[in-house]
Order: structure tokens, then C-alpha cells, then sequence
């Protein structure tokens, strides 16, 4: 038998190495508040806490390993923005025998995004731009069922998936007839790299080919937070979308590193139709956008790095562990993003009307690493939230804006 650590995680393997067992951790604990978020005239005050805590992913990370196939199953105890909700984040079966191409079956979260594909671990903010995360969870995102592949080359990366539901779905709603299937695609490539360049290209697609339909028909909602995982009111909505028939989205993803400033943006578009069902209501189809642009700089420690297995940027360095008797500090980066999401269209359609809104948010932020598995990171966030004549969870949208800081302290193993 064999005991290690390989990259921090406790792994027990046989001699021969065919038989293989280890356990890793994501641990990530937020706490701020927000400020100015307060009611004007007779607006609810809504969930925008001046300081609160958050366990936003408390992971463990099982995986087992038989020669080229693989299983994981990984709990999380903080699996939602909602503090105390317990979840699954993948529990999956994976063959590695081809040469840099790992097929996968069983609860996954297949990636079409360059931010999604650098893992919650190495986020440059503590959230994703709200645009990634609204259309990864269209057919893709934590615990959907997937079955697929990806091939990487050390210049260029593909991979697809088919996808059905996400595991929940039928308990959290027994009214669900019909499943939902869908796809989810990418590719990306270096076009040019050097010991001081990297360009990085590519383009994410994703499409639900019917939704699940339960004793309401197939409709949907996009929402999402202010990119603030603190389990405060949602103020991005596009207003219930009835009568869905399909929804996807497709997008560009661009970056560029020089030295130790990185620069990444990315751009989707939504489609959504809808009607065309056994009685179908003959509605208009819808289009939304959004768009973010972030900046990154690498203040000390090794700057961040592409990664061709992921075609995606991981954290910063750490040459020395943090030790100041001897003038070692670990890697601190600072980061900047400029993120817009726009859920406006067709402006009314009676009943099943489209009554969305758009949201900004300008961020910045701080992240030190002491060590390689120690994070901590301190958000500012200002945001707007506009063109809406709704309501949210009692909430008037209706222009409303505000700031919040976090901080986070993660573990990762």
C-alpha cells in the first residue's frame, strides 16, 4: 500500500497502483453586508443584511479510481447561497484510457464557460459574473445529469454533453411529467503563447431542447443575486416566462495574459421560444444579453497561469509560504470586473408578459494567498438595477441600487 498527499489531498493507493482512494475540501465561509440597499418611500426593505455570514460550499471530494476508470461523489454542505442548505455537487463514473480525453456519465457539471471552467477555487471574485451563471444553469451547472466527453491538446480544447435534469428536480417538484434534455458544448484554443503572452479563444453554447413540464406547462424564470453570495433578495429577474418551448445561449469567450496582468471577457446571448406545443399560445420569441469584462494583476507570487487540461486561468503561485521572519508573503492579486445583464424584451404580453429588468455591477476586489490550499479574499460591490415595473419577493425593483463588501476565507484540498 501507498500513503500520500499528491496536492494536498490524504489518497491511499495499492502498490501496483491500479486501486486508488482519496478524499479533498473546498471550504469557503463569507461574511459582510450590504450598504445603502434600504427601502425608499413605500418599498419592502427585502433580505440585504448590514453584516451576515454565509457557508457558501462546504465540499468533500470522494473519488475512487480502478485502473482508467474513475468515480466521484462529492456532498456539499453549503450548496446554495442560502446558508444551511445541504446538496450534491457531482456523483459520477469516468473512463480516462484515452490519451487526454476523460468521458463522463452520471451527475456532473459539464463547463461551456471560460469562468465556470476555472473552478469556484480559483475565482478572481467570489462569485461568477451573474450572465455565467444564468446561462450555464440552462442545461448545464451543478449536479445535472450529463453524459459526454472532453479532449484537450496543450493548443486547443472540445467538449460536449447531452443533458437531462438536475438531481432535486423531481423531489423539489412531484408534479414533473416530462424531464428536461439538453446540450452543452465548447471549444478553445492559444492561438499564440510565450513565456510572457497568453491568448486565449473560444466560444461556449448550450441549449435546452424542452424544459421539464409539470402541472403548469414548461415555463421558466431567469433571476440571480448582485454576484453577493450572502442569501440576499434576487433583484435580476425577466418576469415568469410561460409557454417555454426551448431556451439556449451561445457566446464568445476571449483573455489575454501579459506577464502579470490578465484581462478576460465574456459575451452571451439568450434565445427563448416559445408555443409551438400540443396547445401552444403563439407567443413571440425572446432575446436577452449580457456581457462582463474583467482585469486581473498579479502583485506578488507567481502570476496566474493557463491551464490546457481546463482552457481556463488558475490561481496565482505561491513561491514561498507566508513566513515573515523570513520576508515571504505568500501571492496577493487585486481584480476589477464590470458585469451587465439585460432581461428586458417584449414589453408586455398581458398574462404571460415579459416584465424583466437589466443589472449592473462594478467590482472590485483583493485576494491573498498565504499558502497553495489557504485563500482569502475582500469584495466591494456597487450595483444598479433598472427598467423594472415589478416586484420581487415583496421588493420594488424599480431602480433600486446599492453597495455591499464581503470577505472569504477558503480551504481547498
Amino acid at each position: 500500500m501507498q500513503i500520500g498527499f499528491p496536492k494536498g489531498r490524504p489518497t491511499i493507493a495499492s502498490e501496483d497502483g491500479s486501486y486508488a482512494f482519496s478524499v479533498g475540501l473546498l471550504a469557503q465561509e463569507d461574511f459582510g453586508g450590504f450598504l445603502g440597499a434600504g427601502p425608499r418611500g413605500n418599498e419592502a426593505k427585502g433580505n440585504f443584511n448590514s453584516f451576515t455570514q454565509n457557508a457558501r460550499r462546504l465540499r468533500l471530494y470522494f473519488s475512487w479510481r480502478y485502473k482508467d476508470w474513475v468515480v466521484n461523489v462529492t456532498p456539499d454542505f453549503g450548496s446554495s447561497s442560502v446558508d444551511g442548505t445541504v446538496g450534491l455537487f457531482e456523483a459520477n463514473l469516468n473512463y480516462t484510457g484515452l490519451r487526454n480525453t476523460t468521458l463522463t456519465v452520471g451527475y456532473f457539471q459539464p463547463r461551456m464557460e471560460e469562468e465556470s471552467a476555472e473552478r469556484s477555487g480559483a475565482f478572481e471574485f467570489l462569485e461568477r459574473p451573474t450572465i455565467v451563471d444564468l446561462v450555464r444553469n440552462i442545461a448545464g451547472g451543478v449536479a445535472r445529469f450529463s453524459v459526454g466527453g472532453e479532449h484537450w491538446e496543450k493548443r486547443w480544447l472540445a467538449a460536449a454533453y447531452f443533458t437531462g435534469q438536475k438531481f432535486g428536480d423531481r423531489n423539489k417538484d412531484t408534479t414533473i411529467t416530462d424531464s428536461q434534455t439538453g446540450g452543452v458544448a465548447r471549444i478553445a484554443g492559444r492561438p499564440y503563447v510565450s513565456k510572457d503572452i497568453d491568448v486565449h479563444v473560444g466560444a461556449g453554447a448550450t441549449a435546452a431542447f424542452k424544459l421539464n413540464e409539470n402541472s403548469s406547462g414548461r415555463n421558466y424564470t431567469f433571476n440571480d443575486n448582485m454576484e453577493v453570495p450572502l442569501g440576499e433578495t434576487s433583484l435580476l429577474t425577466s418576469g415568469a416566462l410561460k409557454d417555454v418551448s426551448q431556451i439556449w445561449a451561445a457566446g464568445p469567450q476571449l483573455a489575454f495574459r501579459w506577464k502579470n496582468l490578465l484581462l478576460k471577457s465574456e459575451y452571451y446571448h439568450i434565445g427563448v421560444s416559445r408555443g409551438n406545443q400540443p396547445v401552444g399560445s403563439n407567443l413571440p420569441s425572446l432575446g436577452f444579453d449580457g456581457w462582463y469584462v474583467a482585469a486581473n494583476y498579479t502583485i506578488f507570487g507567481h502570476p496566474r497561469a493557463y491551464n490546457p487540461k481546463i482552457a481556463a486561468f488558475t490561481s496565482p503561485g505561491v513561491e514561498y509560504d507566508f513566513d515573515p521572519a523570513h520576508n515571504h508573503w505568500g501571492a496577493l492579486e487585486v481584480s476589477g470586473r464590470w458585469s451587465v445583464t439585460d432581461l428586458g424584451d417584449v414589453a408586455s404580453q398581458g398574462g404571460t408578459g415579459v416584465n424583466g429588468n437589466q443589472q449592473t455591477v462594478w467590482q472590485a476586489g483583493f485576494n491573498w494567498y498565504p499558502n497553495q490550499h489557504i485563500k482569502f479574499m475582500v469584495d466591494y460591490a456597487r450595483y444598479i438595477v433598472s427598467r423594472s415595473k415589478g416586484v420581487s419577493n415583496g421588493v420594488n425593483v424599480l431602480g433600486r441600487d446599492g453597495n455591499a463588501i464581503v470577505a472569504r476565507a477558503q480551504a481547498a484540498f
